[in-house]
């Protein structure tokens, strides 16, 4: 349970929640001492001894302590509680909790391991991990009672070790790009969790997912800011790499005469654009490493080029996400950024079905261009994205212009003919069409469905959909009614209100469109008492107003096409 030291926190309360909301049995191994502004540490009750932490060393420095005498009695409460919840997993700790009274350390972890791992109960910590508290517990408590990677199954996609047992180091070498930072002096660091087998420096290994074989240079160890030479890792290890440079977060390596595909990360398209560019000319060089660099890190982030505008748009998760990436694209990379106002990734779908055709003939001299397309077009449910399907019969078009039919209606539904944003969630079927023999060509037929595409879709009553974010808006009683007011005025939706030791906390959905700038708002609202976070819940469709006046507003900017 983090953020225990936040206006409104109640450690107690939040357990109830996890019980009531996950039908789980939540089991508290720590409770803490002091909350809000008075949290200064937790009573380990496994040991029963008390962590404080040091606040000048932003928690990385923590002493431990007797219990205090005011905190003895409940510590003894729910020790014996946690006792009780071990003793039920195991026969043998049951009966020796019967006959003493008493769990030993060791056999309370045995016995809340068991558990864990049947998924009968879940150990609960606390801290704020903001300022380092709290942390160490939770990666000793990992160790205790999370399954090891050797009892772990392999989470297999494809190939030989399909539903595959746990790993070992004797298998064929499996291991997955977890994460990738970028460093000024050795390059790219690839972290690597390593499902099976070894490998050692100089090891060649296969990236499944991107077909492209790659050699290892060095092995490291992470310590944080440390890092430790190895000659070699096995299954079970956590490492960095370096000297892969085609590897992306969540691709597979593997050996390539045993290829792989384990399970890969699925990561939220962005909801927040800016432009940008570098504040001086001779800049342009470091920002573009800059943005190339921050792109292999986080998969989140996307860079791309306003072609209209002649501008470098970057999205990501949030107006925050992107600030933070901004800031040290100006504080590693030296390079002063100057950015535009943020944009919403709005959405064009279809609401019903329609059906049209394009003829592209176009004679200039010698060859001419010819390309003949009817599709239908349909919606479908929302995160679908899209499917292109081919109906063509007798042979109406040949089969090496259907890939340029397809290609054509990708690069169409990049910019939506309603607002000229991305279209989604819509099935394309080519039902029909003509050719020549001599002027037919990729081109042509790319043409044809890209006008074809624009101009069946405005048939089917497009939605514009905007990004709607789930809210928790967190303020003391008294500017309970302050804070509604803010959502509801932006469009928000509220659908619970929770009291915590002096505080509500608002739960709500609101339009992403109507948050920015709202962290200002709600200090202000709150005399600097209030907090919110926010994180990316669905599409939803726009309200027919607003809808109109930013399709007025995108026409006018000519950045529609064909409008």
């Amino acid at each position: 349970i983090n953020t225990l030291d936040r206006v409104g926190a109640d450690f107690y309360a939040v357990i109830g929640e996890i019980r009531d909301e996950f039908q789980v049995a939540a089991v508290p191994i720590a409770i803490p001492i002091g909350q809000e502004d008075r949290f200064q540490g937790m009573v380990d009750l496994v040991r029963m001894k008390a962590v404080r932490y040091d606040e000048t060393g932003k928690g990385s420095v923590s002493t431990e302590i007797e219990i205090p005498a005011s905190m003895r009695e409940e510590a003894a409460k729910w020790r014996h509680r946690l006792m009780e919840a071990s003793a039920e997993q195991d026969d043998m700790l049951l009966e020796a909790f019967l006959f003493r009274g008493e769990l030993s350390p060791e056999e309370i972890v045995r016995g809340l391991r068991k558990g864990t791992l049947a998924r009968k109960l879940v150990p609960v910590l606390g801290g704020s991990a903001l300022k380092n508290k709290g942390v160490q517990s939770l990666l000793d408590a990992v160790v205790d009672f999370l399954p090891s990677p050797l009892e772990t199954p392999i989470p297999v996609a494809e190939g030989e070790l399909a539903g595959g047992s746990a790993g070992s180091d004797d298998g064929p070498f499996a291991a997955l790009a977890f994460k990738i930072i970028s460093d000024r002096h050795i390059g790219k660091l690839t972290l690597l969790r390593i499902y099976s087998g070894r490998i050692g420096s100089g090891t060649s290994v296969w990236n499944s997912t991107r077909r492209s074989e790659q050699r290892i240079a060095r092995i490291v160890r992470m310590y944080a800011n440390r890092q430790e030479a190895l000659e070699d890792a096995g299954a079970g290890d956590i490492v960095g790499v370096i000297g892969l440079s085609d590897v992306q977060t969540g691709d597979t390596l593997c050996l390539r005469d045993k290829p792989i595909v384990l399970e890969s990360m699925e990561f939220p398209a962005p909801v927040v654009s800016i432009s940008l560019k570098a504040g001086e000319r001779s800049e342009s060089d470091r920002l573009s490493a800059a943005l190339r660099r921050l792109a292999d890190e986080d998969p989140t982030f996307v860079v791309g080029y306003d072609e209209e505008t002649a501008e470098t748009v970057v999205s990501g998760m949030g107006e925050l996400h992107l600030e933070v990436l901004v800031e040290r694209m100006r504080r590693e990379y030296g390079v002063n950024v100057q950015t535009g106002r943020p944009e919403v990734a709005y959405r064009e779908t279809a609401t019903v079905v329609a059906e049209g055709e394009y003829k592209h003939v176009k004679q200039t001299g010698g060859h001419g261009q010819y390309g003949h397309v009817r599709l239908i077009l349909e919606p479908m449910p929302p995160g679908e994205s899209f499917e292109f399907v081919n109906e063509i019969r007798s042979g109406r078009i040949p089969t090496e212009y259907i890939a340029s039919v397809e290609k054509g209606v990708v690069k169409a539904m990049r910019r939506g003919p309603h607002a000229g944003y991305p279209v989604v969630d819509v099935r394309v079927r080519l039902v029909d069409g003509s050719y020549h023999e001599v002027d037919s060509s990729d081109m042509a037929f790319q043409e044809a469905a890209l006008m074809a595409f624009r101009q069946v879709f405005l048939k089917t009553q497009p939605d514009l959909l905007e990004p709607v974010m789930s809210v928790e808006v967190v303020v003391p009683e008294e500017f309970m009614g302050a804070a509604a007011g803010s959502i509801c005025q932006r469009r928000g939706r509220i659908e619970s209100m929770e009291q915590a030791a002096g505080a509500r906390v608002l739960n709500c959905f609101v339009p992403l469109a109507e948050m920015f700038g709202y962290a200002g708002v709600i200090r202000t609202l709150t005399q600097g008492r209030g907090s919110f976070t926010m994180h990316f819940e669905r599409y939803e469709a726009v309200p027919c107003e607003i809808e109109r006046q930013i399709v007025e507003k995108r026409i006018r900017e000519k950045r529609v096409p064909g409008a």
